[in-house]
């Protein structure tokens, strides 16, 4: 057998490479931003604007109830109703000083503004109320307690959910239902 012979291969050259420079994203990386979302969630409960929504709504319904006979004895009510958002919401509403307005808004304010005061007071009146459970319920038998049968467990449960559920929870009621009363504002008092 003959054994063939193979012209010799001549090694390939790898074309030359240039350095490789790092090339930029478009677009930045993704940030994971949960925690600053977490973090202004848990915080609302302790701003200056939760509280002077809640000191609307304490004082939106007495207000609107001294405001009907004040409209109709021809006070500028329009006006007292425009500085108290003014103040507590923070929204200035351009209007004329026409009593018509401020009789209307107090009016048709008064049934909301009362939802707007239960809901609030009941509301926020959760939170001590379930914090201090054990002041309440004192001496009673915790097998039935929500959370028992023991007292530390019938404690903790009316405290998370109750009390730091609500601390939670009302800032963002409460800044929903002052949207839902700016609103009205905005449309008969502007």
């Amino acid at each position: 057998m003959a054994i063939s012979e193979r012209p010799e291969q001549k090694p390939q050259q790898k074309p030359q490479q240039k350095p490789q420079q790092k090339q930029k994203s478009p677009l930045p990386p993704p940030r994971d931003d949960s925690a600053v979302r977490a973090w202004l969630f848990v915080r609302e409960a302790f701003t200056a604007g939760t509280w002077r929504r809640v000191a609307y709504a304490l004082l939106a319904f007495p207000l609107g109830v001294l405001c009907v006979p004040l409209a109709l004895l021809g006070a500028p009510t329009g006006r007292w109703r425009r500085g108290l958002v003014r103040r507590l919401l923070g929204r200035e509403l351009s209007g004329s000083s026409r009593s018509s307005r401020g009789l209307a808004h107090a009016t048709a304010a008064v049934p909301l503004n009362l939802l707007v005061l239960a809901v609030t007071v009941y509301g926020w009146s959760l939170v001590p109320m379930n914090l201090g459970w054990p002041l309440r319920s004192a001496g009673s038998d915790y097998s039935d307690a929500w959370g028992g049968p023991t007292f530390a467990g019938a404690w903790a449960f009316h405290a998370i959910v109750g009390g730091f559920g609500f601390l939670l929870l009302m800032p963002w009621l409460g800044r929903a239902l002052a949207a839902v009363q700016l609103r009205l504002a905005a449309a008969l008092l502007s």
